[in-house]
């Protein structure tokens, strides 16, 4: 059974608010070469202390034709902080190069199969999956970090070459469930860091 998306996998379409007012969904970035979709959050410290680093990949690549769209699909049950009134003073206050959407019924999440906050995936042109994983090798702490895959992966990508390192460990918080689904996901699943 497969849990998460896999190389190749077409980008699942979804129709998402987000903190701008728009609805957004993937015809919304057709011009784009790549399009790397992300679930991300408020609160997790994986997400906190990367966030400077992704919006400097975003920045790089956006002139080359890359989009970004954060989702935050955690629940709000468990994580008040993670509700949409939080996530637009967010965006106000942190201003992100990225389109910033919320997943409240978590469907986009289960389509994707994220795992983590962050969890990172870029799709070529053709809406197909290249990279899944990680941004970062040391999210939580960027000043220790030695690896940026994300920049690997989109620099690889929009330079006509194969993506050396394809797939990597998402690692962050556990993404947080909804109490009605939290079990959807397998326990082997739940220990990738």
């Amino acid at each position: 059974m497969q849990f998460t998306l896999k190389i190749g996998d077409r980008a699942p379409d979804f129709r998402l608010p987000a903190t701008d007012g728009k609805t957004y969904g993937l015809a919304d970035f057709a011009g784009a070469g790549a399009l790397v979709v992300f679930f991300t959050c408020n609160h997790c410290p994986f997400v906190t202390g990367s966030d400077e680093v992704t919006r400097k990949t975003a920045e790089k690549f956006k002139g080359r034709g890359a989009a970004f769209i954060g989702i935050n699909s955690n629940s709000e049950r468990t994580y008040a902080e993670d509700g949409f009134a939080q996530m637009a003073v967010r965006m106000e206050d942190r201003k992100f190069p990225w389109v910033y959407a919320r997943d409240e019924s978590q469907d986009v999440a289960r389509a994707y199969g994220a795992l983590r906050t962050p969890h990172f995936y870029v799709f070529d042109k053709d809406r197909r999956l290249v990279y899944t994983g990680r941004g970062v090798d040391n999210p939580r702490d960027t000043s220790k970090m030695t690896v940026n895959d994300l920049d690997r992966a989109l620099e690889e990508l929009l330079s006509g070459r194969m993506v050396s390192v394809p797939v990597t460990n998402p690692v962050g918080c556990n993404v947080k469930w909804d109490g009605r689904d939290a079990h959807w996901m397998p326990p082997e699943a739940c220990d990738l860091v």
